[in-house]
C-alpha cells in the first residue's frame, strides 16, 4: 500500500498553507488521493509531490491560477513556453512601472531635501527645464479652501488616484502682478512627471525665473511678490507670464505650520 500524507503533512513538507491546499483542491488544481468520508480528511500520495513542486515554481514566477489550470489540463512544452513568454512581458511591464515609481520617490526626496536646506527669503535667478502641467483656469483666494479647485482639476483632466504631494500649484495672473494685486489667483495646476499621461496637458517652455522661498503658505505670499517685483525693477527685468506658486512642504507632510515652505517663481527676461 502506498504511503499517504495528510494535508498537514503536505503543508509542512512544502511550506504551503493548509488553506492554500484546500483552495487548490476546491478549484481542481491539486486534488487529493482520496478524502475520508467519515471525517473529510484529505490524503495525498508522493505522486502529488511533483505537481505541487511545479505549482509552487510557476506561482513563484507570478503565473496566475487560471494559466496553471489550463497548463495542467493540456500539459505541453509549447504551452509552457507560451505561458512563460507572456509572463516575461508582464514582468518587464511591472519593472518599468516600479522604475517610474522609484524615480518619483527620488525626485520627491530631493525636493523635500532642497526645500529644507535652501536659504529662505532670498531671491535667486534660476533657469528651469520645460514643465508639463494640467492647467485649469479657476479663480481662488488665499482664504478659501483649496480642496474644491483641486477636485475640479481632477474632474476636468480625469486624474485618477491620489495627487502626489508637492505637485499642486496656483498662479497669479500677469496683469495682477503688474498691478500689484496679490489677493487672488487665476488658475490651479498640477505639475506632471514622467509616467503621468494627461492628454490635455500644457507645456511651459524652459525659462529663467526669479525664485523666492519662504516659511508659510499662500496666505503669506503677497509680501514676497512685492519683494520679487522690487527686485525685478531694480534689475530692469520684465515679468513675462503668470506666476508659479507651489507649497513644497505643507499639511500633507507635517503638522507643524512653522515648517511649511512655499515657493514663488516669476518668469522674466533681461
Amino acid at each position: 500500500m502506498k504511503e499517504l500524507f495528510t494535508i498537514g503533512d503536505l503543508s509542512k513538507l512544502f511550506q504551503v498553507k493548509i488553506s492554500t491546499l484546500r483552495y487548490y483542491d476546491d478549484i481542481g488544481l491539486l486534488k487529493p488521493e482520496y478524502v475520508d468520508e467519515k471525517n473529510n480528511y484529505r490524503y495525498y500520495s508522493t505522486q502529488h509531490f511533483e505537481r505541487l513542486s511545479t505549482i509552487k515554481y510557476l506561482r513563484t514566477l507570478g503565473l496566475p491560477i487560471n494559466d496553471l489550470l489550463e497548463f495542467f489540463d493540456y500539459r505541453d512544452t509549447d504551452r509552457l513556453i507560451e505561458m512563460l513568454k507572456k509572463q516575461q512581458i508582464e514582468v518587464a511591464n511591472k519593472i518599468r512601472e516600479l522604475e517610474l515609481v522609484d524615480k518619483k520617490i527620488k525626485r520627491r526626496l530631493d525636493q523635500i531635501d532642497d526645500a529644507i536646506n535652501k536659504p529662505l527669503g532670498t531671491i535667486a535667478e534660476v533657469k528651469l527645464p520645460k514643465l508639463r502641467v494640467a492647467h485649469l483656469i479657476h479663480e481662488y483666494r488665499p482664504d478659501e479652501d483649496i480642496e474644491y479647485p483641486i477636485a475640479e482639476l481632477r474632474k476636468n483632466f480625469n486624474i485618477e488616484g491620489s495627487i502626489f504631494l508637492g505637485k499642486i500649484g496656483i498662479s497669479v495672473a500677469l496683469q495682477d502682478i503688474q498691478s500689484n494685486k496679490f489677493d487672488r489667483y487665476n488658475s490651479i495646476f498640477m505639475i506632471l512627471e514622467e509616467g503621468d499621461i494627461i492628454p490635455k496637458a500644457v507645456t511651459i517652455p524652459s525659462r529663467e525665473y526669479l525664485r523666492v522661498r519662504f516659511r508659510g503658505t499662500h496666505a503669506n505670499a503677497f509680501l514676497f511678490y512685492e519683494k520679487l517685483l522690487l527686485y525685478s525693477r531694480e534689475h530692469h527685468y520684465n515679468i513675462l507670464d503668470d506666476s508659479i506658486e507651489v507649497t513644497l512642504i505643507d499639511y500633507g507632510i507635517t503638522n507643524s505650520v512653522e515648517k511649511y515652505v512655499t515657493e514663488i517663481l516669476l518668469p522674466f527676461s533681461r
